[in-house]
């Protein structure tokens, strides 16, 4: 089955966007060295290419963000930053050579409605709770945006400039410090939200971390059984992976009603059609095939040389 084409509806939108470690290791296994460099990659990508994050957490085999961009390019080149830097920093630390990610990155457009987008917030901060972990999202131990929504501030790590290290080692190693910038992850409230007062942002968070605490307390009391516990957690090997590890297909949409939904299914539709038809032109040699605004065309077909007769 093919990959499924990048698309952003024109004047941007809101994306939720997920990816996994190859097989599912815990590759990403939370240690205070690893959330220092995760979140000064994740900073340094918002820096550079100026996406609107809107929550994130990152659990030990998977990560999800929600944010809001404004093309295609831009979350291409946002996520490339990312994914690229944070296997080679998540690599480096827990000695993985080889491929990191399961794929390439999946993305699902989320409506305007305030209850997807609210949605999808919850989901975010349910993570690590749902996978009986952890009894609160504040005790997730790993990289997680929940603290920082309920208090307003940033996320605070390290970028470290591996070309600037690797040529100063072959001289000398003193004073590597020279080589660490801090990096900050800002958050930005969901669209749906911006006309509310920062307090009244926050309270709304709060209660939603409330309700995902009495939901995870009386489930376990339901089952007699209790979550692993951050200190669990971070003992993990992390070239282990689940046993039975479970994940289900991303949706193309995260929306509340079918009007919604039938308009932006319509609208990928058209895109995909016109896509198509470009890429089997582009196939049949025609190189003026013109693809449609917002799409990466794929690579030329092969010239092959023009052979002289006889």
């Amino acid at each position: 089955m093919g990959r499924r084409l990048r698309y952003i509806p024109p004047g941007g939108c809101v994306v939720e966007v997920t990816n996994r470690t190859l097989q599912g290791r815990y590759l990403l296994k939370p240690s205070e060295e690893l959330n220092n460099l995760l979140i000064g990659v994740l900073g340094r990508a918002q820096r550079l290419y100026g996406v609107t994050l809107h929550a994130c957490v990152v659990l030990s085999n998977h990560y999800h963000l929600l944010m809001s961009v404004d093309s295609a390019l831009q979350m291409a080149q946002f996520m490339a930053y990312f994914q690229g830097n944070l296997a080679k920093e998540a690599g480096r630390l827990y000695k993985w050579r080889g491929p990191f990610w399961h794929r390439r990155y999946q993305h699902v457009l989320v409506s305007e409605e305030e209850s997807a987008q609210i949605g999808r917030l919850r989901y975010i901060l349910v993570n690590g709770c749902k996978e009986n972990l952890v009894s609160s999202p504040l005790d997730w131990p790993g990289v997680s945006s929940t603290q920082a929504l309920l208090a307003g501030h940033q996320l605070s790590g390290i970028w470290i400039d591996r070309t600037l290290t690797h040529a100063a080692s072959a001289k000398t190693k003193k004073d590597r410090s020279r080589f660490v910038q801090s990096e900050t992850v800002s958050f930005s409230p969901l669209p749906c939200w911006k006309h509310l007062p920062l307090r009244v942002q926050q309270q709304r968070v709060r209660e939603l971390v409330a309700e995902i605490e009495a939901e995870t307390a009386y489930r376990h009391q339901a089952e007699d059984s209790q979550p692993l516990g951050a200190l669990k957690v971070l003992k993990l090997d992390p070239h282990d992976k689940p046993l039975h590890p479970q994940w289900s297909p991303a949706p193309l949409l995260h929306c509340v009603s079918k009007q919604v939904r039938d308009a932006l299914r319509e609208a990928y539709g058209c895109f995909y059609s016109a896509f198509r038809q470009a890429a089997d032109r582009l196939r049949a040699g025609d190189l003026g095939a013109v693809f449609p605004e917002g799409a990466f065309p794929p690579p030329r077909p092969f010239q092959h040389p023009i052979r002289a007769p006889g």
